[in-house]
């Protein structure tokens, strides 16, 4: 496996390659959910390469991206261990070596879930993945649906620009009890921990009323008051249309909805998601 820090090396890794390359773009701390987007990369293309890069654009002012968790020896050895051909570790002198004077604007999508309290983030995620895909060059492009906002503002973006990547949206991997893996999980306390893992029984609760039929807003209602025995503080709790994010009013047989919330703990704010299709 390579390591490598320039887009030069990237470059002249991939001009040497054929067949079709598979990309995994995180922010580090990588964690069981990562190293299944590698595995599948590895099983799908001939060569895989992961991206760890915490993007400074994507966070807001008071947000964490200072104790963002980072362990670089740590992430190599799990990478390499699940297939990575090659990581890229940039700096944030190689991504933006001057002040970027354009960025991608994501008009749609985001003044909902994660995006109505986070202005601009999606902003700086599509322009950090755009600046990714154009030095990776890669055939497909492998995303958790764990952040299905991300993964549906991503694959939008594709369409909208013509880029050449298959966006390959990839189920989230929990941990025993349910609770979503996540590189901020160890920053919750023993007792958050232990009661983290209702966030994704309140959302398999409303999944199973919203296949029975019950109206939107009625499981809307049911999944805040569930979410509330967290002890966290509910940030939102969404019926949504996949993957257009618009509101769901209605419930229409065979059109997906996307159930999602995130719950803000002490030190950390935990979002989940489960994606139906009612019958």
């Amino acid at each position: 496996m390579k390591r490598v820090i320039t887009e030069d090396e990237v470059r002249k890794w991939r001009n040497g390659l054929t067949g079709n390359v598979g990309f995994v773009p995180t922010m580090g701390y990588l964690h069981e959910g990562h190293l299944s987007l590698i595995r599948r990369a590895k099983e799908e293309c001939g060569q895989v390469a992961v991206s760890i890069f915490v993007n400074p654009l994507q966070f807001g002012e008071n947000e964490d991206f200072d104790s963002y968790p980072r362990n670089e020896k740590r992430d190599l050895a799990l990478a390499e261990e699940a297939g990575a051909d090659l990581v890229f570790i940039p700096d944030g002198t190689e991504m933006y070596p001057k002040p970027m004077s354009s960025f991608i604007k994501v008009e749609k999508g985001t003044d909902v879930l994660c995006g109505a309290d986070r202005p601009g983030h999606f902003d700086g995620v599509a322009t950090v993945v755009t600046k990714l895909f154009n030095i990776v060059q890669p055939d497909r492009a492998y995303f958790g649906l764990k952040d299905a906002q991300q993964a549906a503002v991503i694959e939008t973006m594709v369409k909208d620009y013509h880029i050449p990547v298959t966006i390959v949206p990839c189920p989230t991997v929990r941990e025993e009890d349910g609770l979503a893996k996540s590189s901020r999980n160890v920053r919750l306390t023993a007792d958050e921990r232990e009661k983290a893992p209702l966030i994704y029984k309140s959302l398999t609760s409303a999944a199973e009323m919203s296949a029975r039929g019950t109206h939107p807003e009625t499981v809307k209602r049911e999944l805040h008051n569930q979410l509330k025995q967290t002890g966290g503080r509910v940030d939102y709790g969404e019926i949504r249309l996949w993957p257009s994010l618009e509101e769901a009013d209605e419930l229409h047989p065979g059109e997906p909805l996307l159930i999602a919330c995130a719950v803000r703990f002490s030190t950390v704010r935990l979002i989940d998601n489960i994606i139906i299709t009612p019958e």
